[in-house]
């Protein structure tokens, strides 16, 4: 069929009229980007994020700045309960998904239309031109892609922030005006919209810690003004509140901790915060395939949570089997990362040990798991028989399945033996004169028992080099120097 022009005329015309009809029975709130193509405005758009539901301040600070010319927004998962009277004019943001509209955030250029956005703590008064200030300093520094002002009469302390992603850490020092990458301290924080919405984690909570780490990631500056914000006077916190914010606040950043890939933070006073797994949680990582956890196919190393619980768990078995009589040394892997480092090698997954299988009736424990009954020690450590073989593996807990792995040898014929054989490279027979002595060596944080001769017996096992040449279990998977 041959359509002539005219009718093509037609078919154009119809088409327009009925996307006019369908944008403007969508209405203002729902139209897509299509219909309303984004657009950025000068000026500064105010956030408020950082509040709690209950024993807030939202309606007083939502007041103080609608009285500057500017737009102010709250943000929320849900609209706050018990409910607040928001002054005219002052918008909420929904962040929760709901079946009947867009996702939140799929396009903040139809809520947030200025090219400037200020996340303002709860409490916080304001003072006019402080922000245009901020915009101003913002856009004559060249390297800072945020500002900070603080809120109150106590001055923000400026930090170091240096990211380690490999290592799973976040780590604080002091840092020097100028330099800062992170501050310390109730801050109105100011930035360019685009950057805000650039950031895979925008309106995460805490809003300052969310914002210092995507921004240090990205190499972004931060300014620090000395003019402050007002605080508002506000009554003291009730003794259940002030405990429901703080466990709110614990949640929250465990939450976010998860959700920037972050185990362990070092603060600048040198004390962790740990936000990896437990004895009460599941490991952080699966079922470990071709020798090569999957955290090592994301160039990152094992998370330091892991390496924690296995020195602990490598300890206790250690104390376990000196105590019993049970002679035991460090196998492959363990034995190559205490040559090297006194510790575990940063990319493994679990600990090695090798016993003399006549002694496994000495331990209670081993007797147990022995006779193919799991059992669980005084201290929460689990041990068992494993099912790929004759050896026997002691858990982190029965919830985290980190472990050590012992693997009893018997001599025969001058020449130490075993019954089970898992392919890999280093799992081979060696002389029973490598234990005659054993010796002491510094491993994970303690002393365990070794053979004689650390050097050969690992060159035996991985080859020449071996201590000098460090490479990831599987190498035809991934090798050490592709992250």
């Amino acid at each position: 069929m041959r359509v002539t022009p005219c009718q093509a005329a037609l078919a154009g015309a119809i088409g327009l009229n009925l996307l006019l009809l369908y944008c403007a029975w969508r209405g203002p709130g729902g139209s897509p980007p299509s219909c309303r193509p984004p657009r950025s405005v000068p000026g500064i758009t105010v956030l408020l994020r950082d509040f709690e539901d209950f024993e807030n301040d939202l309606a007083g600070t939502a007041r103080s700045f609608a009285s500057l010319p500017v737009p102010v927004l709250v943000a929320a998962e849900t609209v706050p309960y018990p409910p607040v009277p928001l002054p005219t004019g002052v918008d909420l943001l929904l962040l929760h998904p709901a079946p009947d509209r867009p996702p939140p955030l799929a396009h903040p250029e139809l809520v947030v239309r200025t090219r400037h956005v200020a996340l303002v703590p709860d409490g916080t008064r304001a003072i006019p031109g402080l922000l245009e200030r901020m915009r101003d300093t913002l856009e004559g520094d060249g390297d800072a892609r945020l500002v900070a002002a603080p809120v109150g009469s106590v001055p923000l302390r400026c930090l170091e922030l240096r990211l380690e992603p490999r290592a799973w850490t976040a780590r604080y020092g002091p840092g020097t005006p100028g330099v800062c990458r992170a501050v310390e301290g109730a801050a109105v924080l100011l930035l360019r919209t685009r950057d805000l919405f650039a950031l895979p984690f925008p309106l995460a909570r805490p809003v300052p810690t969310a914002l210092f780490v995507q921004a240090a990631l990205r190499g972004w500056g931060l300014r620090v003004m000395p003019a402050a914000f007002p605080a508002a006077r506000r009554p003291p916190v009730s003794p259940h509140g002030r405990w429901k914010a703080e466990n709110l606040a614990e949640t929250r950043r465990h939450q976010l901790m998860r959700d920037l890939g972050i185990k362990r933070e070092v603060l600048a006073d040198g004390r962790e915060r740990w936000y990896g797994c437990s004895k009460e949680t599941a490991r952080c990582f699966g079922t470990v395939h071709a020798r090569t956890p999957q955290y090592l196919l994301t160039g990152q190393w094992t998370p330091p949570c892991c390496l924690r619980a296995l020195r602990e768990t490598a300890r206790h078995v250690a104390g376990a089997l000196e105590a019993a009589g049970v002679r035991y040394w460090l196998e492959g892997g363990s034995l190559l990362g205490a040559a090297r480092l006194g510790d575990i090698i940063p990319w493994d997954y679990d600990v090695d040990l090798g016993i003399y299988r006549e002694d496994v009736g000495k331990c209670r424990w081993l007797a147990a798991a022995a006779a193919g009954e799991p059992v669980e020690d005084a201290e929460g450590f689990l041990w068992e028989k494993a099912a790929e073989g004759d050896f026997y593996r002691v858990h982190y807990s029965r919830s985290n399945r980190l472990h050590v792995d012992l693997w009893p040898f018997y001599p025969r014929g001058g020449v130490m033996t075993k019954d089970t054989w898992l392919g890999h490279p280093q799992d081979v027979e060696f002389p029973e004169s490598f234990l005659q002595p054993r010796v002491p060596m510094p491993f994970a944080g303690f002393t365990a028992m070794a053979p004689n001769n650390a050097r050969a017996f690992l060159e035996l096992k991985f080859g020449p080099g071996a201590i000098e040449n460090p490479e990831y279990p599987n190498p035809a998977v991934k090798r050490l120097g592709q992250d």
